[in-house]
Protein backbone atom coordinates (compact mmCIF):
# COMPACT_ATOMS: atom_id res chain seq x y z
CA UNK A 1 0.00 0.00 0.00
CA UNK A 2 0.80 3.74 -0.83
CA UNK A 3 -0.32 6.38 1.14
CA UNK A 4 0.31 10.01 -0.26
CA UNK A 5 -1.99 13.61 0.38
CA UNK A 6 -4.37 12.07 -1.70
CA UNK A 7 -5.32 8.98 -0.53
CA UNK A 8 -4.09 5.23 0.58
CA UNK A 9 -3.27 3.00 -2.73
CA UNK A 10 -2.78 -0.22 -3.69
CA UNK A 11 -1.99 -1.61 -6.97
CA UNK A 12 -2.56 -5.02 -7.86
CA UNK A 13 -4.67 -7.95 -9.12
CA UNK A 14 -8.63 -8.07 -7.70
CA UNK A 15 -7.75 -10.14 -4.57
CA UNK A 16 -5.82 -7.39 -3.44
CA UNK A 17 -8.01 -4.64 -4.25
CA UNK A 18 -10.69 -6.28 -2.35
CA UNK A 19 -8.76 -6.70 0.53
CA UNK A 20 -7.71 -2.76 0.76
CA UNK A 21 -11.20 -1.87 1.00
CA UNK A 22 -12.02 -4.66 3.69
CA UNK A 23 -8.77 -3.14 5.50
CA UNK A 24 -9.92 0.66 5.17
CA UNK A 25 -13.64 -0.38 6.24
CA UNK A 26 -12.53 -2.10 9.36
CA UNK A 27 -10.15 0.73 10.10
CA UNK A 28 -13.03 2.99 9.89
CA UNK A 29 -14.99 1.10 12.17
CA UNK A 30 -12.29 1.10 14.59
CA UNK A 31 -12.20 4.32 14.81
CA UNK A 32 -16.17 4.91 15.07
CA UNK A 33 -17.74 5.77 11.75
CA UNK A 34 -20.99 4.87 10.96
CA UNK A 35 -24.17 5.87 9.94
CA UNK A 36 -25.06 6.62 6.20
CA UNK A 37 -21.72 8.08 4.67
CA UNK A 38 -19.71 4.62 6.47
CA UNK A 39 -22.24 2.06 5.09
CA UNK A 40 -22.65 3.88 1.77
CA UNK A 41 -19.12 3.09 1.22
CA UNK A 42 -19.26 -0.24 2.75
CA UNK A 43 -22.07 -0.92 0.16
CA UNK A 44 -19.78 0.58 -2.88
CA UNK A 45 -16.72 -1.06 -2.05
CA UNK A 46 -15.45 -3.58 -4.49
CA UNK A 47 -16.03 -7.48 -3.38
CA UNK A 48 -14.41 -10.61 -3.76
CA UNK A 49 -17.45 -12.09 -6.13
CA UNK A 50 -17.99 -8.85 -8.02
CA UNK A 51 -16.90 -7.97 -11.44
CA UNK A 52 -15.51 -3.69 -12.37
CA UNK A 53 -17.07 -3.82 -15.46
CA UNK A 54 -20.63 -4.81 -14.16
CA UNK A 55 -21.27 -4.68 -10.29
CA UNK A 56 -19.18 -1.70 -9.15
CA UNK A 57 -20.09 0.29 -12.97
CA UNK A 58 -23.68 -0.03 -12.03
CA UNK A 59 -23.20 0.59 -7.91
CA UNK A 60 -21.18 4.03 -9.26
CA UNK A 61 -23.80 5.20 -11.72
CA UNK A 62 -26.64 4.41 -8.81
CA UNK A 63 -24.37 6.44 -6.12
CA UNK A 64 -23.88 9.20 -8.90
CA UNK A 65 -26.82 10.03 -9.68
CA UNK A 66 -29.15 13.15 -9.13
CA UNK A 67 -31.24 12.45 -5.73
CA UNK A 68 -34.65 11.92 -5.53
CA UNK A 69 -36.78 15.56 -5.61
CA UNK A 70 -40.24 16.29 -2.94
CA UNK A 71 -42.55 14.67 -5.57
CA UNK A 72 -40.63 11.56 -6.00
CA UNK A 73 -39.82 11.48 -1.79
CA UNK A 74 -43.56 12.05 -1.58
CA UNK A 75 -44.05 9.19 -3.82
CA UNK A 76 -45.81 11.16 -6.30
CA UNK A 77 -45.36 11.10 -10.24
CA UNK A 78 -45.42 14.30 -12.86
CA UNK A 79 -48.56 13.11 -13.55
CA UNK A 80 -50.00 13.04 -9.94
CA UNK A 81 -48.85 16.99 -9.28
CA UNK A 82 -50.24 18.22 -12.18
CA UNK A 83 -53.71 16.74 -11.59
CA UNK A 84 -53.45 17.82 -8.02
CA UNK A 85 -52.21 21.33 -9.90
CA UNK A 86 -55.46 21.19 -11.94
CA UNK A 87 -57.74 20.55 -8.60
CA UNK A 88 -56.43 23.39 -6.69
CA UNK A 89 -56.55 26.08 -9.59
CA UNK A 90 -60.45 24.58 -9.84
CA UNK A 91 -60.63 25.74 -6.38
CA UNK A 92 -58.86 29.03 -6.57
CA UNK A 93 -61.24 30.12 -9.31
CA UNK A 94 -64.21 29.19 -6.92
CA UNK A 95 -62.66 30.96 -3.99
CA UNK A 96 -62.74 33.65 -6.30
CA UNK A 97 -66.81 33.76 -7.38
CA UNK A 98 -67.49 33.13 -3.60
CA UNK A 99 -64.90 36.49 -2.99
CA UNK A 100 -63.09 34.95 -0.72
CA UNK A 101 -60.05 36.23 -1.73
CA UNK A 102 -57.60 35.02 0.63
CA UNK A 103 -58.67 31.69 0.19
CA UNK A 104 -58.07 32.10 -3.62
CA UNK A 105 -54.50 33.15 -3.64
CA UNK A 106 -53.97 29.96 -1.43
CA UNK A 107 -55.06 27.28 -3.40
CA UNK A 108 -53.41 29.63 -6.20
CA UNK A 109 -50.09 29.04 -4.62
CA UNK A 110 -50.99 25.40 -4.22
CA UNK A 111 -51.54 24.74 -7.84
CA UNK A 112 -48.17 26.69 -8.76
CA UNK A 113 -45.81 24.72 -6.04
CA UNK A 114 -47.55 21.20 -7.43
CA UNK A 115 -46.38 22.04 -11.09
CA UNK A 116 -43.45 23.35 -10.29
CA UNK A 117 -42.93 19.69 -8.50
CA UNK A 118 -44.08 18.15 -11.32
CA UNK A 119 -41.84 19.85 -13.80
CA UNK A 120 -38.92 19.12 -10.84
CA UNK A 121 -39.61 15.70 -11.22
CA UNK A 122 -40.14 15.05 -14.56
CA UNK A 123 -36.02 16.58 -14.77
CA UNK A 124 -34.97 14.50 -12.18
CA UNK A 125 -35.96 11.57 -14.09
CA UNK A 126 -35.08 12.76 -17.55
CA UNK A 127 -31.31 13.52 -16.07
CA UNK A 128 -31.16 10.04 -14.54
CA UNK A 129 -32.29 8.26 -17.95
CA UNK A 130 -29.37 10.33 -19.58
CA UNK A 131 -26.43 9.74 -16.82
CA UNK A 132 -26.94 6.30 -16.59
CA UNK A 133 -26.52 6.17 -20.42
CA UNK A 134 -23.48 8.74 -21.02
CA UNK A 135 -22.01 6.70 -17.52
CA UNK A 136 -22.23 2.94 -18.69
CA UNK A 137 -21.43 3.78 -22.12
CA UNK A 138 -18.96 6.56 -22.03
CA UNK A 139 -17.39 7.65 -18.84
CA UNK A 140 -16.28 4.17 -17.77
CA UNK A 141 -14.40 4.42 -20.98
CA UNK A 142 -12.71 7.16 -19.96
CA UNK A 143 -12.55 7.70 -15.94
CA UNK A 144 -12.32 5.69 -12.93
CA UNK A 145 -15.11 4.04 -10.82
CA UNK A 146 -15.33 6.39 -8.52
CA UNK A 147 -17.05 7.27 -4.93
CA UNK A 148 -17.46 10.12 -2.90
CA UNK A 149 -19.28 11.47 0.03
CA UNK A 150 -18.34 13.80 3.06
CA UNK A 151 -16.72 10.82 4.81
CA UNK A 152 -14.83 9.23 1.98
CA UNK A 153 -13.21 10.02 -1.69
CA UNK A 154 -12.50 6.65 -3.72
CA UNK A 155 -11.75 5.73 -7.37
CA UNK A 156 -11.15 2.42 -9.05
CA UNK A 157 -9.73 1.28 -12.54
CA UNK A 158 -8.17 -1.22 -14.62
CA UNK A 159 -4.73 -0.59 -15.72
CA UNK A 160 -3.59 -3.59 -17.53
CA UNK A 161 -4.29 -7.22 -18.60
CA UNK A 162 -1.62 -9.68 -19.30
CA UNK A 163 -1.03 -13.41 -19.47
CA UNK A 164 -1.44 -13.09 -15.53
CA UNK A 165 -4.83 -11.30 -15.65
CA UNK A 166 -5.89 -7.58 -14.90
CA UNK A 167 -4.11 -5.57 -12.81
CA UNK A 168 -6.17 -2.27 -10.85
CA UNK A 169 -5.36 0.45 -8.83
CA UNK A 170 -7.43 1.40 -5.78
CA UNK A 171 -7.30 4.99 -4.34
CA UNK A 172 -9.39 5.22 -1.02
CA UNK A 173 -8.76 9.01 0.71
CA UNK A 174 -10.68 9.77 3.67
CA UNK A 175 -12.06 13.19 3.84
CA UNK A 176 -11.55 14.19 7.29
CA UNK A 177 -7.84 15.02 7.63
CA UNK A 178 -8.12 13.53 11.87
CA UNK A 179 -9.79 10.86 10.89
CA UNK A 180 -7.55 10.06 8.00
CA UNK A 181 -4.20 9.92 10.41
CA UNK A 182 -6.58 7.42 12.65
CA UNK A 183 -7.14 5.08 9.78
CA UNK A 184 -3.47 5.47 8.94
CA UNK A 185 -2.36 4.09 11.86
CA UNK A 186 -4.48 1.50 12.12
CA UNK A 187 -3.49 0.55 8.60
CA UNK A 188 0.47 0.13 9.78
CA UNK A 189 -0.57 -1.74 12.15
CA UNK A 190 -2.46 -4.05 10.27
CA UNK A 191 0.68 -4.47 7.88
CA UNK A 192 2.85 -4.87 10.94
CA UNK A 193 1.13 -7.55 12.67
CA UNK A 194 -1.61 -9.18 10.20
CA UNK A 195 0.28 -12.26 8.62
CA UNK A 196 -2.61 -13.18 6.45
CA UNK A 197 -6.06 -11.56 5.40
CA UNK A 198 -9.20 -13.81 4.71
CA UNK A 199 -11.04 -12.03 1.78
CA UNK A 200 -14.32 -12.42 2.62
CA UNK A 201 -16.53 -14.22 0.24
CA UNK A 202 -20.10 -14.57 -0.52
CA UNK A 203 -21.53 -17.61 1.47
CA UNK A 204 -24.75 -19.21 -0.81
CA UNK A 205 -26.27 -21.09 2.62
CA UNK A 206 -29.92 -20.68 1.67
CA UNK A 207 -28.91 -22.94 -0.58
CA UNK A 208 -27.06 -25.20 1.42
CA UNK A 209 -29.51 -25.06 4.01
CA UNK A 210 -32.60 -25.86 2.19
CA UNK A 211 -30.88 -29.01 0.79
CA UNK A 212 -30.23 -29.93 4.20
CA UNK A 213 -33.68 -29.44 5.76
CA UNK A 214 -32.51 -26.70 8.16
CA UNK A 215 -32.37 -23.07 8.86
CA UNK A 216 -29.54 -21.01 7.46
CA UNK A 217 -27.08 -20.15 10.03
CA UNK A 218 -27.08 -16.05 11.10
CA UNK A 219 -24.09 -14.42 9.31
CA UNK A 220 -21.24 -14.61 11.41
CA UNK A 221 -18.57 -11.95 11.93
CA UNK A 222 -18.21 -9.80 9.32
CA UNK A 223 -14.76 -7.48 8.40
CA UNK A 224 -13.77 -8.40 12.04
CA UNK A 225 -13.64 -12.64 10.93
CA UNK A 226 -11.01 -11.44 7.91
CA UNK A 227 -8.16 -11.66 10.08
CA UNK A 228 -5.77 -13.80 11.61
Amino acid sequence: MEESISGFKVRGDWGDVVEHGERITLALREIGADGDAFHDFDDWRPKSHERIDEDVSAKTAEQASVSEGEGEQAGKTPGDDLQTAGEKLTESYEKVEENDTESAMERWGESIEHVARAADSAGRKAIRKVEDTVYQKVMTQMAPYYFDNELVSANIQEVGRGENGETFVFEVNINDDERKAEVSDILAEYEAEIDRWHVETEKRTDDIAAAEGVEPPEKEGGPDSTVT
